[in-house]
């Protein structure tokens, strides 16, 4: 297929590396860096979004935030100037399910299918095509979209209608960002308590307590890799995508806020560009103890 691809970054790189291995033609956008590894794949250079849009059937976002996706979209010279009937946009970026449903209903208005399709499994996952993808959106489209889905992840699940693939990634969000902040508090008491905290994940994930956090991004804070994976500051939009539906559906999401609160801290002590896992570091400034040195 011809596909577009917008935001090559530490995701949207091994993503696009991947399509092009599948043997899809590829179309970026060639006015911002591109990396030289995409380039030197064959990916094809564009000077607008527009361009783009006209020369591919579908066309993949994977950008920061929702204003990202609306200016990508909607501006001038966008993707949408370029569309025509029957294309398809698939937006895998991680933005607010209200602003997704709202910007399928104007693709649809173009005669084009939408997909809301964020993902789990950060770079490690983007690069061995083995990430976790959420879908929203028709299944017409999701049958057309998954043979280059299954070049990008392995666990692929139409969830619903548009909007309920952001939905699906926002409860992601807060499961990690809840277990990753248990992960820290535990080995840290387990450090302050005089135990090997390497040990004592080592025991753990033998347990009820194993989990991927505990595997990847306990082995992160032990060995205070924070180089991202997944900036503090992406997950602190997530979670904000979080407290803003649950104000909306006047729910409380009490740990959701806590864990914000942390992150927050974390922003604060100049970490917004550290990986999730180093939101451990504001534990250890609270409890003015490190888990190793």
């Amino acid at each position: 297929m011809k596909i577009g691809f917008v935001g090559l970054g530490i995701m949207g790189r091994p993503m696009a590396l991947n399509l092009i291995k599948g043997g899809h033609e590829l179309f970026v956008y060639g006015k911002r860096t591109v990396p030289e590894d995409v380039r030197a794949a064959g990916a094809i250079l564009c000077d607008t979004l527009k361009a783009i849009a006209e020369r591919a059937e579908i066309v993949i976002l994977m950008v920061p935030d929702t204003p990202d996706v609306k200016s990508v979209l909607f501006d001038p010279d966008g993707i949408a100037a370029g569309l025509s009937p029957g294309k398809l946009v698939v937006d895998m970026s991680s933005i607010s399910p209200i602003e997704t449903k709202v910007f399928a209903a104007e693709i649809n208005k173009l005669g084009c299918d939408y997909l809301d399709a964020p993902v789990s499994g950060g770079e490690v996952g983007a690069k061995a095509g083995t990430l976790t993808i959420m879908v929203g959106g028709p299944e017409r489209a999701f049958a057309r979209m998954k043979p280059v889905f299954e070049l990008m992840g392995r666990n692929i699940t139409l969830v619903g209608g548009n909007g309920d693939g952001q939905t699906t990634k926002v409860a992601n969000q807060i499961i990690v960002a809840l277990t990753i902040e248990a992960v820290g508090e535990a080995l840290l008491f387990a450090a302050r308590a005089g135990a090997d905290p390497a040990r004592v994940r080592q025991a753990l994930m033998g347990g009820f307590a194993s989990s991927r956090i505990l595997e990847v991004h306990g082995e992160r804070m032990l060995k205070r890799t924070f180089e991202p994976g997944f900036r503090i500051e992406l997950h602190q939009k997530d979670l904000g995508l979080a407290l803003a539906g649950a104000r909306a559906l006047n729910l409380s999401l009490p740990n959701t806020a806590t864990t914000q609160e942390l992150f927050n801290a974390a922003a604060a002590l100049g970490g917004k560009g550290w990986d999730h896992s180093g939101l451990v570091r504001v534990l250890e400034h609270l409890a003015g103890h490190t888990l190793v040195g």
